[in-house]
This record gives C-alpha cells, structure tokens and sequence, in this order.
C-alpha cells in the first residue's frame, strides 16, 4: 500500500493522500515511481481554479463600477458570485483551517480561512443591514480574489514540488524493464521483477544492466557516469561486478545475478535518497521554533491592529480596521518559513544521487559543509586502492613460491585490499593455494589460521610482535623505498618472510586536497601503514598533519580529541578499517560504498573512491547550506517587512495601506520565490578535476 508524508514534517506517514494535519500542505508519496498517476491534489486546485477565475473577474468589473456608490443593489449580486467561490473553490482552505484548529495547530491555511471568511461574512452583513455600519463597503471581491490568488500560489507551490523529485525520477529511469535470462538451455526475453538471484543474464551492446550481478562470460566497457559520476567507462571481465541502470558499450556480457529488486544498488540508492530527502536539518529548528508561535503571534498582530484601527483611525472605522487585519492576516502566512529548509534538502540530495553523492540525511548535508578538519586514510583515499606486491624477501629455508602460497591460502579468506594483492600475485604465479582452517581476523592488527598444518600469521611490524613472533635483525631486510607498505609472514610464530606493497597514489588527491585547503579546511593523514609510506604518500599530496601507524582504535581516538577541541571532523575512509572513527565522527564519510551501501557507521557515501569527489561533495553541502540561508533571510524578512506594512504603519507619513489583494499575492509570491530559490541548486556547478 503506497505511503504518503509531508515535506515539512516527515514525521507525518499516512496510507492516504490527503493534507498534513500539522501544516496542511499537501502530502507526498513516500517511494518515488516513474509510473505514479497524475497529482490529484493538483488537478483539484486547478480545476477550481479555472473555474473561479471568470467569476472572479465578473465580480471584480462589478465592484469596480459601483465603487462608491450609494446603490447598495449590486452588492447582492457580488454576495451570489462571491459564495461558491469562497466555498466551492475555497473549501480546501477551509478544511484545513479547521483540521488545524481542532489539532491545535494553527498554521497558513488558518491566517488565509480567517481573512477570507472575516472580509466575506462582514460583507454579508453590511449587505443584510447596510445602515448598521456608518461608511459600510462591501469586500466580496477581495474575499473572492485572495481564494483565486491563494490556488495560484497552490499551483505553482505543486509544480515546483514536483521538480525537486525529478532527479529520482532519472534515476528509476535507468534500469531497463525487460532483462535476457537463460532459462531452458536459451535466453528469453523476461521482465525484471521475473529475475532471481543466481539467474544468468546476458547484456549486449548498447543495453543497459538490468540487475547487479558478477561477469561470468565475455568482457566490455561499462559506462557508470549515471550512477557514479565518472565520466570514463570502466572495462569489465570475468569476476568483475557489474551495477543495475548502467551501460553496456561494447561487448557481449554474460552474468549472475546477485542483488534483484529493492536489493540492487539502483533501488537503494533511491531509498536512501528518499529518505534523506524526508529527513531534518538542525538549521530547520530555528524556523520550528519560530513557526510554533509565529500564527498565534500573527492572530495577536492581527487583533491588535483592529482595535487600534478602530479607536483612532480614519472614517470608517470599522472598514479600516477590518481591511488593515485582514491584510494582516494574509501576508504573515508562514508557508515561506516552513519550506525554506525541506525544499533546498530535497533538490540537494537528488543533484548528489545523480553525481554518486549520497548523503544518509539532511544532519549529515549541513555537518558536511560546517567542518573544520577532515581526516583521510590512505590506502583506497588518497591512493588508488589497488595496492600490488612489488618484491618479496624470504629468510629461514623458504622460498618466494613457498611463503607466497602459505599467505595467500589464508589471505583469499579477507576482503582486504593487501589481501586481495597478495591472492592476485599467488594466482598470477600460477600457484595453488590451499585449504585454511581455523581462519581469524583482527581488525588492523593481522590475520591467522592453520594451512597444511602449520599455523600461519600474516600482519605489521607491530602486530607481528605482539603476536609472539620475533622480527629477524634489520639488515635482513633491504630498503624497499618511500610509499611501500610492509606485510610480515610468521610460520608457527617465526617469521620467514617480508612482502613489499604499493599502492599508487590517485591523480587527482593532490588537487582534492588543495581544494580543501582553499576553501580553509585542516586536512589531516591516519593511516595503518608504517610513518615512511604514510609521510612519503602526505608529502606528494600536500598533507602536513600525519598520524601513522594507527590502529582503528587509534584513530577514533584521534577523532574524539579533535572534537573535544571543538572540531568539527569528517572522517573519510573505506567503511572497514575505519569503521569505528567513522561512526564517531561528526561526518563519517565511505569512500566508493555505492556498490555496497556502506552507510551504517557513515553519513556520506561516494559511489567512486575519489578524494576529489568528496571536494565536490563538500562544496555541494556548502552550497546548499548558503542556500538554506538565503531561503530562511528571505522568509524572515518577508515577514519582519510585510506584517508592519500591512497593519498600516506606512500609512500617518505616506498615506499608504495595503490592500487584503495584495497582500495575497505577496503571500503566494514568497512561497513561490523559496521553492524558486532552491531549485537553483541544480545548476550549482560542481569543481572539475
């Protein structure tokens, strides 16, 4: 059953669309759909409308020619035109208007249902008793013309709702509806809800990948730029992961599906970004704190202006009082307010999906943009992530054959990526690893197990020691050079080997950091490795501040100090090792976590493990940060200006009073111009490596 909430209080889930009873506004499907029906609340509002507007303008000609005049005839026919305008086309208004009263929320549609009904009911009873008022005028039309204005205001607060979903839109888009699977010794053309996990799919040329999945057959380039952001393709062979909406260039691919349905990349992503969409910022609490008094406030405004209008004031007396607080009433709705936040998140995290930027929530989008220090690892941040064994030296009465075999017969059991280097070279050599038992990892301290009856440890120098393996004396050991790792291989808890990596270092960090460093941030280096990799990696990069090596421990330690110094720290690595720094981080930030939506201990993901996407992650949370800013200056100002004018203030030196008309459109331009303002967000131009 589909599910609908509102923009301004995410809080609010209901199986009905309908309007928010805390705001009114009307509400939103929860899961965005490509194939969702037209807006009903939409087609309301602009049937009643065009359905209003010719009276409307019949009555305003009306009152136009009688203005002044002593025939009180007329004012019949504008009460007959004004009625099913103000209870047909203005009903919505009215209902909730009154949900809000009897929730004990006031809120827009309030101010909008008393001016309306207060100029409409007071022009009914001048009409029934013309000579109980002294000066009496009738208002009809202003009644009916703030219901017209206050539906346009409606239409185009809908249209540019609309557009802040579109990104979503674009990327549902991206997964074909139709997949080729093998089924009965062929390929049959199925739809995608029919693909099961294990099920092999062949993808051709120009094709887009139906479902996630691992390549089984044949090779290709891939293009990821719709997920990703990258804008080279990326070439795919046997065992390489292939990603749901992306697109097949050139060869035939064959493989197993892995994650279908709301399991892909594709479906998370778009969940994700939904419900980073419905999430607060801390920023919104300044506008709920001012929202939560603003109508009562308006009302007391409203109230006062009368009474003083009233007692000393211009003939009439009572016209002058009514029409000063209707004004009143109008101009202060609050809708600006209460948008100026939600819609600037919404556009934001939709632009972020489409550059591979996901932002868990809103919280995470403004502490991005308020940090001060960033941490970066190294292995996988700052380099490439692909790290390779460069040389290997043995002692004892092993050889390279033999140590290399032993280690990556337990490394094929981790995930790491110096684990990953080390079965990669075992493999190339054409060796055959063997069975491990009794497998054990240690986050950043080494793993062990028992391969072929010998108990096998493999870590750094650190953990080597403290394992119970003595290091052989130094010179043993040749100088491997700045920027390589070293990984230490003990065989029953003596150690037979030293395996040299590297890991090269990615083109564009240098540029990520300086970008950092502009725009005034502290970037520090906390890396696992040994202090000559980590410094000789910092060094090419531009990075002064370096702490190595450091265990995962360490680093959170590292974390909680700068916060205690009053830092606001992001924490950037890949989801693993740096788990736990991440999670106390006021920004936990995984690198290249779209294949797996590495998003528990983090609250930024980046699709690609690039330092400078996360430069263009940081000035998109700049950037909408500013926005949101803007967006509150323009509400509040709004409101500081329009409420004075309206009550008369302008009027003992200038003559001036603002009509309950104008008023109405001022109120629908401010909503429109927040939600304008915000949709500018889309065009932000994000820095280019």
């Amino acid at each position: 059953m589909a599910k609908y909430t509102c923009p301004m209080h995410p809080e609010v889930i209901t199986d009905r669309q309908g309007s928010c009873p805390k705001c009114g506004m009307a509400l939103e499907p929860v899961e965005v759909s490509t194939k969702a029906g037209p807006n009903e609340e939409y087609l309301s509002f602009l049937r009643r409308f065009w359905v209003s507007l010719p009276i409307t303008i019949a009555l305003m000609v009306l009152a136009m020619r009688h203005m002044g005049s002593a025939d009180t005839s007329s004012w019949w026919i504008q009460w007959v035109l004004s009625t099913p305008i103000v209870f047909w086309a203005g009903f919505p208004f009215i209902e909730r208007a009154y949900h809000s009263l009897h929730h004990l929320r006031p809120n827009m549609f309030t101010l909008i249902s008393l001016g309306v009904l207060t100029a409409y009911f007071y022009s009914a009873w001048v009409t029934v008793f013309p000579r109980s008022v002294e000066g009496a005028a009738v208002y009809f039309e202003a009644a009916a013309m703030i219901t017209v204005l206050s539906l346009i205001g409606q239409l185009l607060e809908l249209r540019a709702r609309e557009k802040t979903s579109d990104s979503l839109k674009q990327l549902l888009k991206l997964a074909p509806e139709t997949a080729h699977i093998l089924r009965d010794g062929q390929y049959k053309d199925v739809h995608i809800c029919q693909v099961k996990v294990n099920d092999l799919v062949k993808v051709r040329p120009g094709e887009k990948v139906p479902v996630d999945g691992v390549v089984q057959e044949g090779s290709s380039s891939v293009d990821e730029s719709m997920l990703t952001g990258e804008p080279l393709p990326i070439n795919k062979s046997l065992g390489d992961a292939v990603t749901a909406g992306t697109l097949n260039q050139q060869g035939v691919l064959i493989f197993k599906a892995t994650r279908v349905g709301k399991d892909t990349t594709l479906s998370k992503i778009v969940k994700l970004v939904g419900e980073a969409q419905r999430s607060r910022a801390p920023i919104q609490r300044i506008a709920d704190q001012v929202s939560e008094y603003f109508v009562p406030a308006v009302v007391g405004i409203a109230i006062l202006t009368f009474v003083i209008w009233y007692a000393v004031g211009p003939e009439p007396h009572l016209s002058h009082a009514l029409v000063n607080a209707v004004a009143v009433l109008i101009v202060a709705c609050p809708c600006a307010l209460g948008l100026a936040t939600p819609m600037s998140v919404m556009v934001a995290t939709g632009k972020g999906a489409a550059n591979g930027i996901l932002f868990k929530n809103a919280e995470s989008l403004e502490g991005l943009a308020k940090t001060t220090v960033l941490i970066v690892d190294k292995t996988g941040t700052l380099t490439e992530g692909n790290p390779s064994v460069h040389n290997i030296e043995c002692v004892a009465n092993y050889d390279e054959s033999s140590v290399l075999r032993l280690a990556a017969s337990l490394e094929q059991q981790s995930a790491h990526p110096i684990s990953k280097a080390i079965v990669k070279e075992a493999i190339d050599r054409g060796l055959e690893l063997q069975a491990c038992e009794k497998f054990q990892s240690e986050t950043g301290k080494g793993i062990s197990g028992i391969v072929n009856g010998e108990s096998i440890f493999v870590g750094s120098e650190t953990s080597i020691q403290e394992h119970g393996s003595e290091l052989p004396a130094a010179e043993k050991f040749g100088d491997s050079g700045p920027g390589t790792s070293h990984v230490y291989v003990a065989v029953n808890n003596q150690v037979v080997a030293r395996l040299s990596i590297r890991d090269s270092l990615r083109p564009s960090s240098k540029q990520a950091v300086e970008e950092f460093r502009k725009r005034g941030l502290r970037v520090i280096m906390a890396s696992g490795d040994r202090r000559e990799s980590a410094e000789a990696i910092a060094k090419e990069v531009g990075i002064a501040e370096i702490y190595a090596p450091l265990l995962p421990e360490e680093k959170s330690a590292l974390v909680k100090k700068l916060k205690e110094a009053g830092e606001t720290v992001a924490m950037a690595g890949d989801g693993i090792n740096d788990a736990p720094a991440l999670s106390i981080a006021q920004v936990g930030i995984a690198m290249g976590a779209g294949s797996s939506i590495a998003l528990e201990s983090a609250g930024v993901a980046l699709m690609r493990n690039d330092l400078f996407h996360l430069a263009q992650a940081y000035v998109l949370s700049q950037k909408t940060l500013g926005n949101i800013r803007q967006n509150l200056f323009f509400a509040f100002f709004y409101n500081s200006l329009g409420v004075p004018i309206a009550s008369g203030i302008l009027y003992p030196a200038f003559g001036l009073l603002l009509s309950p008309v104008f008023a109405s459109v001022a109120m629908s331009l401010s909503s429109v111009s927040v939600i304008g303002n915000a949709l500018r967000i889309r065009s932000i131009r994000l820095p280019v490596a």
